[in-house]
Formats: C-alpha cells, structure tokens, sequence
C-alpha cells in the first residue's frame, strides 16, 4: 500500500470517527459546565495556487470573567492550553489519533507509531502582557508532501487580550493557525480533494476545539517545562 491511499484511508477512519463523535456528543451533552462563552468563530483557508501552500487560521473570542483570566495567563497555563489541543484531538477522533511525546519533538500518529501522520519539533513559547503563542514546526509525516518538510510549515495557537482592560468580563481572543502547510493529498491527487477532505475535517476539528475552551478545562502537561 503506498503512502498516498493510507493517507486517503486514515481521512476515511477519521471522518468516520469524527462523526461518531459528534453524534455521541450530540446525545450525551457537553462535559462540564461551561465557565465563559464563544463568539464570532471564523475560518479564513487559502491555498497558494502556484506553490501550492495552504494558509488554515480559525478564530474565536472567549468572552471570560477577569479573575479567571488572570488566573490563566500566565505561561504554565499556556502549556496546558496547548496539551488541551492535542488531549482533545485523540478525545474526538474516538483514540484513533494519538500524541506521542519526545525530546525531538511531537508526532501524531494513526493508532501506532509507524503510521505518524505529522511531526513536529518541539513547542516554541512566546508570551507577555498582551500575548502568548506556541508553534510547533512541521517535519515531515504521511499527510505531509516532500516540499513541506523544510521546517517553515508549523502549527500554532496563539492568544491575546487587552491588558488595560479592567472590565469584570474580558475577551480572551484564541487563534490556531496552520501556515505554509504542503499536503500530501493535494499534491498526489489534487486540491479539490483535499478541500473537500483533510481540510474539511481539519476545521471541524479546530472549531470543536475552540468551542471546548469555554469550560477552561485546561489538561496537565506532560512536559511541565514551566513548572520549575
């Protein structure tokens, strides 16, 4: 089986488990009651036509009481926030898709190790008054063509607030951005089918997410960089 249709057959498993997991959703209610609230969510995805290039960003604003923000900001927090990003990748998708952690990095792999859809290098923080940021560069995995693996593709989440804002309710603005991503897909078998798949379910996913932080249940790291 060649690399390209266990690409298109993990889009299928995960499509799959993706809507299982909406439906069990659906019935069983959200977990947790929810802290703050979600507005204007947008999706803005491009894809450069002549590199072949694909720009995904997904916002939302986290309308939040003042005191759960400060409690929040601070760089420890921002870890959690980017652990929550993949705990509820592998939550959605049913397990099928795991995190597996190293010193070299991170890899996101289809239920085992030899299937790594996508690895990273380690996390980069950034993170001050008004922002914080944590980008993962990309390496190289199954859902990634030859172009991409130079390392200037990365994935990012990325906060920001008015610091001199002293209202009781703040708004807490959440981004996650893949930039100078090149799919496999799109290269083997064309842009259309990648639209209409890998960033399809890429986009659902990240909604589903941004939706997820109005609880602010942020999961422990398994790194702890920021404990010490």
């Amino acid at each position: 089986m060649t690399a390209l249709w266990i690409v298109l057959a993990a889009l299928a498993a995960l499509a799959v488990a993706l809507a299982a997991s909406m439906l069990l959703r659906a019935r069983g209610g959200a977990r947790g009651r929810a802290r703050a609230s979600i507005e204007r969510l947008t999706n803005d995805t491009s894809v450069d036509r002549e590199s072949g290039a694909v720009r995904s960003v997904q916002r939302a604003d986290l309308l939040i009481e003042r005191d759960a923000l400060e409690e929040i900001w601070t760089p420890v927090q921002l870890e959690r926030l980017a652990r929550t990003y993949w705990r509820f990748l592998t939550r959605v998708t049913l397990g099928l898709i795991r995190v597996h952690y190293s010193e070299r990095g991170r890899s996101v792999v289809l239920l085992t190790e030899p299937l790594r859809l996508l690895t990273f290098e380690p996390p980069e923080y950034e993170m001050d008054a008004a922002r914080g940021l944590v980008r993962w560069r990309i390496e190289r995995g199954l859902l990634v063509s030859r172009r991409g693996r130079d390392g200037a593709g990365y994935l990012q989440i990325e906060v920001s607030r008015k610091p001199d804002d002293r209202s009781e309710r703040q708004v807490l603005h959440v981004e996650v951005a893949v930039v100078n991503f090149y799919p496999s897909i799109a290269s083997g078998l064309g842009l259309r089918l990648y639209d209409a798949t890998q960033s399809r379910i890429h986009v659902i996913v990240t909604y589903g997410f941004l939706r997820s932080l109005a609880r602010l249940d942020l999961a422990e790291s398994r790194v702890g960089r920021f404990l010490t």
